[in-house]
């Protein structure tokens, strides 16, 4: 897999996955999917589950070359996750189903990404 880095001219085509955060361009979310979701995701081949999962909206970008050294990784809950780019805040709720999936198969609590929910919720 190639870095995590977004391409210069590409800031058009770019998403946020809704569950990590990171920011990459469609296009790469559809021929790689989430380097950190896409185990429960399946966003890789998929355009439902890119438009689903992923959105055009968000907000101030967070580039991590070291997530696992970062304090800015562990504040934004990133420092499990590979190193790339990204977004601080991101808007959309996923759908029931998905979050189902993320909480029931993969065992891992769905905290929104767009600041509706914090961890002592």
């Amino acid at each position: 897999m190639t870095e995590n880095y977004v391409a210069s001219g590409q800031q058009r085509n770019l998403r946020a996955c809704m569950v990590c955060s990171i920011v990459m361009t469609q296009t790469r979310f559809l021929r790689e999917g989430c380097p950190n979701c896409d185990e429960f995701l399946h966003i890789q081949g998929s355009q439902d589950a890119l438009l689903d999962c992923t959105s055009q909206v968000f907000e101030g970008l967070i580039a991590l070359a070291d997530p696992s050294k970062s304090w800015v990784a562990k504040w934004q809950r990133l420092d499990n996750y590979v190193k790339g780019v990204y977004a601080t805040k991101v808007s959309g709720q996923l759908g029931d189903e998905v979050i189902a999936v993320i909480e029931d198969e993969a065992r891992i609590r769905y905290i929104p990404r767009d600041g509706s929910a914090t961890e002592a919720d």
